[in-house]
């Protein structure tokens, strides 16, 4: 495709994110409960649970309705996120023990685990939220960083502890690479929102402690599991390549998720390592997780490279257009344009319901859609939200 492609069009993109928006809204908002409503079947809109309020899903929408109103998109864009961002902070938030629930039964809490996957999310929220100007979130902002710094930050390893019980007193001996990767992206978030230095320093040392230090080990891939002393487990959840948030295999979508915010780190910081470590693992990702002959990316490799689980989930593509976005932003190289086209191309033919906006969570190897129609939801459109937004901030 040519250097003006639609999917280059900042127009076209902000459609996309309307298209995103719209078959969520106005069934998502929960007038009784408050906060959102999250499970939607992916083929019809109709919504299969009302009442389950996970930290990540709430945080996201969040997000997903500050950046509409950031990019001028529907005037109930800004009221949406102000009225999500309350219930975070009224009822998602544990006032009496310090941090966020992770999942609510309308108020009441189901699971109170302490995750640290899930404040990531919550501290990106709040830094979204003061990016549009929702009053009073400044302060909200630097209060979670305190906190997230007391409770989960390891100096001595430059990364986040994973978990703790709702009392606070124990940590869970894992540790992963995932919520240390998001807690990366919300700090670049914070950042990018409030200028102030210390974010941009906390998201560079995590990226520099997964991406080059502990990556050494491993040919730089990244793999998700840790010990207590930050040592590559990889035993953990052997039986369960399949785990919702913690599953076993290299992601070819968490290496290349990785080269968008080393590349997005670059717009900020001029250390020399960034964007060619951006380049080793967006190549990592296609090498090892394309599927050459049907298009997408599996879900997961083993540790010889091959594929583990083939099925292919759209947030790995939505992560691809974002890397490829931003490459070719901060290098000019067309190879990247040329993948962000094939990405978006293979988006459009197989993940986006045609009838409504939506991206399908996730496609059979043979790129049949395998609609979600029940479960706890945790994926309103963020992913192929935030690809849209990369794009516009690289082709404008």
């Amino acid at each position: 495709m040519d250097r003006d492609s639609k999917y280059q069009s900042a127009q076209w993109l902000r459609d996309e994110i309307r298209d995103v928006l719209n078959f969520y809204y106005p069934q998502c908002i929960d007038d009784d409960a408050g906060g959102y409503i999250a499970q939607f079947d992916e083929e019809t809109g109709e919504v299969y649970d009302r009442s389950s309020k996970h930290l990540v899903a709430t945080s996201r929408f969040v997000v997903n309705h500050c950046v509409g109103a950031n990019l001028d998109g529907p005037d109930w864009c800004l009221p949406a996120a102000e009225h999500g961002l309350q219930f975070l902070q009224t009822h998602q938030r544990d006032t009496a023990r310090g941090g966020y629930h992770w999942l609510l039964e309308g108020r009441d809490p189901r699971d109170s685990r302490r995750i640290c996957y899930g404040h990531a999310f919550a501290f990106l929220a709040l830094a979204r939220a003061v990016e549009v100007g929702i009053p009073d979130t400044a302060d909200d902002l630097e209060q979670l960083y305190q906190f997230l710094i007391d409770r989960f930050w390891e100096p001595e390893h430059g990364l986040c502890k994973s978990e703790y019980d709702p009392d606070w007193t124990a940590a869970a001996e894992y540790r992963g690479q995932n919520a240390n990767m998001h807690m990366c992206e919300a700090m670049i978030a914070a950042y990018e929102a409030t200028a102030e230095p210390r974010y941009l320093e906390r998201a560079m040392t995590i990226a520099e402690s997964l991406t080059r230090e502990l990556a050494e080990e491993t040919d730089g891939l990244i793999w998700e599991h840790y010990t207590p002393d930050w040592e590559h487990d990889f035993d953990y959840n052997r039986d369960d390549p399949r785990h919702t948030f913690r599953p076993w295999g290299y992601q070819p979508g968490h290496q290349i998720e990785w080269a968008k915010l080393l590349s997005v780190l670059a717009r900020h910081e001029n250390a020399e390592w960034l964007v060619p470590r951006a380049e080793e693992l967006f190549a990592a990702a296609i090498s090892h997780g394309w599927d050459d002959a049907a298009g997408g990316f599996y879900y997961s490799f083993d540790l010889n490279r091959e594929p583990l689980v083939r099925d292919k989930y759209s947030w790995e593509v939505a992560e691809g257009i974002g890397a490829a976005a931003v490459l070719y932003d901060v290098t000019g190289d067309t190879e990247y344009r040329t993948w962000y086209d094939t990405f978006w191309q293979y988006a459009e033919d197989n993940l986006i319901n045609q009838d409504s906006g939506n991206w399908y969570t996730k496609v059979t190897e043979a790129n049949d859609p395998v609609p979600t129609k029940s479960g706890v939801a945790v994926e309103p459109g963020y992913h192929p939200i935030g690809a849209c937004l990369e794009g516009i901030r690289s082709y404008s």
